[in-house]
C-alpha cells in the first residue's frame, strides 16, 4: 500500500473508532471511580471482609455462568444497540445508587444488586467491542489498537484509587455516582452518531438468525472452538497460565509482609511499578506492533513473564529492589501476551462468531480464578509462599516453550476451520456520513 493510500485509509477508519473507543475509555474510568466509592462505603461501614469477598462474587458469576449466552445473543443482535443498553443500564443503576445515597437509604444488599446490574451489563458490553473492533480495524492494526486497550487497563489501575479517593474528599458519595453516570452517558453519545459495522453469516438469512435457537447458537460456537485445534490449545494453555498467574498477584500482600517484612508503603509501591509496567508494555506494542506473526509475541511474553516470576520467587528477602524489577518485567509482559492474543483472536474468529469464541473464552478463564485460588492457598501454607511464585514461573516457561514446538500453535494466524467469505454491512454513520473501510 502506498503511503498516501495508508494515510487515506487511516484517516477513513480511526476517526469514527476513535469516538466510540475515546467515549468508553471515559466511561470506564467513572466506573472505576464509582468501584472504588462503593468498596471504600462497604469498608467503612462494615469493616468485613466476607461482606467485601460476597461482592466480588456476586460481580464475578454473570461473567462466568452468563457468557456464553450473552455472547450468541450479541451475535445475533446489532452490536451498536447492544452497547448503547448496557452503557444506559449501568448509567441508570448508578443513578438509582446516587439517589439512594441523597436520600440516606443506602443499604448493603443495593450494592450487591447494583454489582451485579453492573456485570451483567459488562457482560454484554464487552464481546459486542470486541467483536466490533474487528470490523472498524484493519486487521494490521489490531495488534497496536490492543497495546492502546492494555495502555488504558494499566493507567487505570494506577489512577482509578487516587482519583476515586480525591473525589470522595470533595464529594459527597451521591454526587461521585452522578460522575459515573455522566461518562457513561459520555460512551452513548458517539454510538448514536457513528455506526458499528453488523457482520451477515455467511449463507444464512436474518430470518433463519432470528428463529434459530439460541441454544443451537451456542452449540455452533461451542463446536466452532472445538473444530480449531489451535484455538483449543491456545485457550488451554491460556487457562494455565492465569491459574499461575492470578494467585502471584493476590499474595503479594502476603510476600511484602512475611518475605520482605514490608509495611503498606512498599506494597502500594510495587503495585504501582507493576500498573507502570503493564502502561509501558502497551505503549510499546502500540508503537511497536509486535514481531509479525503475533503468536511469537506472545510466547516470548510468556517466557520472560516466566523469568520474572522465577526471579521474584528466589529473591532474598533484603533484596526488595530486585522484587520490584522482577514486577516491571511482569508488567511489561502482561501487555505483550494479552494485547497480541486479543489481537489474533479478533484478526481469525469470523465476526459472526466473535461474541460467542469471546464470552466463552472469557468464562473458562474467569473459572480459573477460584479454581487457582483454592490450589495456591494450600500449596503456599504447606510448602512456603515463595514455592508459588517459582512454580507458576516454570509453569509459564513450559508454556511459552512448548508453544514454539506445536505447529497448531504456531500456525494459528493462518490455520483455521472457520467460514473463509464473511459478508459484513459497510459503515454508514448518522447524520454525518463517514466512509469506513473495512478489511
Amino acid at each position: 500500500m502506498a503511503a498516501g493510500q495508508t494515510s487515506q485509509h487511516l484517516t477513513r477508519w480511526h476517526l469514527p473508532f476513535f469516538a466510540i473507543w475515546t467515549g468508553q475509555t471515559v466511561s470506564l474510568i467513572g466506573s472505576k471511580v464509582a468501584q472504588f466509592a462503593l468498596v471504600w462505603w462497604l469498608t467503612q461501614l462494615t469493616g468485613s471482609a466476607t461482606v467485601l469477598a460476597t461482592a466480588t462474587m456476586v460481580a464475578l458469576v454473570p461473567e462466568i455462568l452468563l457468557g456464553p449466552i450473552a455472547g450468541a445473543y450479541v451475535d445475533r443482535w446489532n452490536r451498536r444497540v447492544v452497547m448503547i443498553v448496557a452503557d444506559g443500564t449501568i448509567a441508570l443503576a448508578s443513578l438509582w445508587l446516587a439517589y439512594l445515597f441523597w436520600s440516606d437509604a443506602m443499604q448493603v444488599w443495593h450494592v450487591y444488586v447494583i454489582m451485579l446490574v453492573r456485570a451483567v451489563g459488562g457482560s454484554f458490553h464487552w464481546p459486542a467491542m470486541q467483536a466490533s473492533t474487528s470490523l472498524m480495524v484493519p486487521r494490521e492494526y489490531l495488534t497496536r489498537v490492543a497495546g492502546l486497550n492494555q495502555t488504558m487497563n494499566g493507567a487505570l489501575n494506577i489512577i482509578g484509587a487516587p482519583l476515586g479517593a480525591l473525589l470522595l474528599e470533595l464529594l459527597p458519595l451521591y454526587d461521585v455516582m452522578l460522575v459515573d453516570v455522566g461518562t457513561a452517558m459520555l460512551a452513548i453519545v458517539p454510538l448514536c452518531f457513528v455506526s458499528v459495522p453488523q457482520p451477515r453469516r455467511a449463507g444464512v438469512d436474518a430470518e433463519s438468525v432470528q428463529t434459530a435457537s439460541i441454544w443451537a447458537d451456542m452449540r455452533d460456537g461451542l463446536r466452532y472452538i472445538w473444530d480449531w485445534p489451535g484455538l483449543v490449545v491456545l485457550i488451554g494453555a491460556a487457562m494455565i497460565f492465569k491459574i499461575a498467574l492470578t494467585p502471584a498477584f493476590s499474595l503479594l500482600p502476603l510476600l511484602v509482609s512475611e518475605h520482605f517484612s514490608g509495611n503498606a508503603a512498599q506494597l502500594s509501591l510495587l503495585e504501582a511499578i507493576l500498573g507502570t509496567g503493564i502502561v509501558l508494555g502497551g505503549l510499546l506494542l502500540s508503537a511497536w506492533g509486535g514481531f509479525r506473526r503475533k503468536i511469537h509475541t506472545v510466547l516470548m511474553g510468556m517466557l520472560i513473564m516466566g523469568l520474572g516470576l522465577v526471579v521474584l520467587g528466589l529473591t532474598p528477602g533484603g533484596m526488595f529492589w530486585l522484587a520490584l524489577a522482577s514486577v516491571f518485567v511482569m508488567g511489561l509482559m502482561i501487555s505483550l501476551v494479552d494485547g497480541p492474543i486479543m489481537a489474533i483472536l479478533q484478526g481469525t474468529v469470523a465476526p459472526e462468531m466473535q461474541g460467542r469464541v469471546f464470552m466463552l473464552m472469557g468464562s473458562l478463564l474467569w473459572l480459573t480464578s477460584p479454581f487457582s485460588l483454592a490450589i495456591a492457598g494450600p500449596v503456599s501454607d504447606w510448602l512456603g509462599l515463595r514455592v508459588w511464585y517459582v512454580t507458576a514461573g516454570v509453569l509459564c516457561e513450559v508454556i511459552g516453550l512448548a508453544g514454539f514446538f506445536i505447529p497448531a500453535i504456531l500456525n494459528i494466524e493462518h490455520n483455521h476451520n472457520g467460514p473463509a467469505v464473511v459478508e459484513s454491512k459497510p459503515l454508514a454513520p448518522v447524520p454525518v456520513p463517514v466512509d469506513v473501510e473495512v478489511d
